[in-house]
């Protein structure tokens, strides 16, 4: 059996439920994350490397001679992280340069789409500012627009009007019509050829109860939802995932590793609002709970092209994550509060947390995304925010209706 070395690179709520789950590999000798927070240092070493220094993580990869190297964020994929450690001959779970712009330009992705046929919805795209302000001059409203780049899951403003929408612009813009319908995530682990769809989850992406408050990284999230069928997922998987992998091989920008399409289910059928290049966050913490495959397994097999050899099972019944953040988040907050209540044996994955003096203290917005599992949906919800109810903080705030849109259409 192959005992093996992985780095994990990240630092929040995806890379801790990531390294939870690695953990559970009998094919895992040791775990190293880079720069990780205090819950991944209960799970292996924390190593102080930025996401972003691809020299300084090859360099402690070769050191090390890690085995697998697992990307959590977008940042580092986008900027080539894959094609550096491949071309240093290191196996690395993400997919390359060429292939992550599907998430590091909407313009690349909306563009494709259209191409491929793919339903979307109707855009514009701009790298002209006078152009975008005078096109907003011409739209029905509410519209949405997209900044091009990469914007960490804050990049997306929905715009009641013509003032909100000029504030919203860049330099480089995706203005579209505003789709009407339930969002979910569609993630699957593919190697190019083969795909394999984790649980269909459902994000809380807006600040506030009832969907209000501009967007943050995610609030919350849960796993299956009942909105998205086996049916319905077959559909996807054939109109919109196969095309989109096979479009990528078509223009010589073969994905590889996890992709991640966010989706609109309309009136007319699901619609693409978005491609992610890696795990979803707080996605991520629900489905790793609930996967009963051995995930270092799954993701040797998308590295070696021979993800078709490998089986991809859950466990039966819903869970449902709660972020619990910083107040203010995602606009300005404090940080540095002792945070009580954590729980060595729940599934609470830790984000903004350092170790000071042996104490967790928040350091980020969102701080934990608290876990809970059940054979139902109301169970989980119930599981979740009993487990919120124990974590203190000062200043803490969570969302009181995460999945209440499962209940509704379960």
């Amino acid at each position: 059996m192959q005992v093996l070395k992985i780095l994990i690179v990240g630092a929040g709520g995806r890379e801790h439920a990531l390294a939870w789950k690695i953990k559970q590999s009998p094919l895992v000798k040791k775990i190293f994350i880079a720069p990780g927070n205090a819950g991944t240092a209960t799970l292996g070493e924390n190593v102080e490397i930025k996401i972003d220094d691809l020299r300084g993580l090859l360099k402690f990869a070769i050191k090390e001679k890690i085995d697998l190297t697992v990307v959590g964020p977008e940042a580092p994929l986008v900027l080539g992280i894959a094609d550096l450690f491949k071309k240093n001959g290191l196996k690395i779970f993400g997919p390359t340069k060429k292939a992550a712009c599907l998430e590091g330009s909407k313009i690349f992705a909306k563009k494709l789409l259209q191409r491929l046929k793919i339903p979307t919805a109707k855009f514009k795209a701009f790298n002209n500012l006078i152009k975008a302000r005078n096109y907003l001059k011409t739209v029905s409203f509410p519209i949405v627009v997209k900044a091009d780049g990469l914007a960490a899951g804050k990049g997306v403003v929905v715009a009641k009007n013509y003032q909100e929408a000029e504030k919203a612009l860049t330099k480089r813009v995706v203005i579209e019509e505003c789709l009407i319908g339930q969002e979910v995530s569609i993630i699957c682990l593919t190697d190019g050829k083969t795909i394999l769809p984790l649980l269909a989850a459902q994000d809380h992406k807006a600040i506030g109860d009832h969907d209000q408050g501009p967007n943050t990284g995610g609030m919350g999230a849960y796993a299956p939802t009942p909105m998205v069928s086996r049916t319905l997922i077959n559909q996807i998987n054939d109109k919109i995932l196969k095309k989109v992998i096979l479009g990528m091989n078509q223009i010589s920008r073969p994905y590889q590793g996890v992709l991640y399409a966010g989706l609109m289910l309309t009136k007319v059928g699901p619609k693409v609002l978005e491609f992610n290049c890696r795990f979803g966050d707080p996605e991520t913490q629900p489905q790793m709970v609930l996967l009963k495959s051995d995930l270092v397994k799954l993701m040797l097999g998308v590295v070696a092209g021979k993800l078709a050899k490998e089986k991809i099972e859950f466990q039966k019944g819903f869970a449902v994550g709660v972020v619990i953040a910083s107040q203010g988040y995602p606009g300005e907050y404090k940080t540095g509060y002792p945070i009580y209540g954590l729980k060595k044996n729940s599934a609470i994955f830790q984000s903004g947390t350092k170790l000071v003096n042996g104490q967790v203290v928040t350091s980020g917005g969102r701080v934990v995304c608290v876990i809970g599992k059940a054979k139902s949906l109301r169970g989980a919800l119930k599981a979740a925010y009993a487990q919120v109810k124990k974590i203190k903080f000062k200043n803490r705030y969570f969302r009181k209706d995460i999945g209440q849109k499962g209940l509704i259409h379960g």
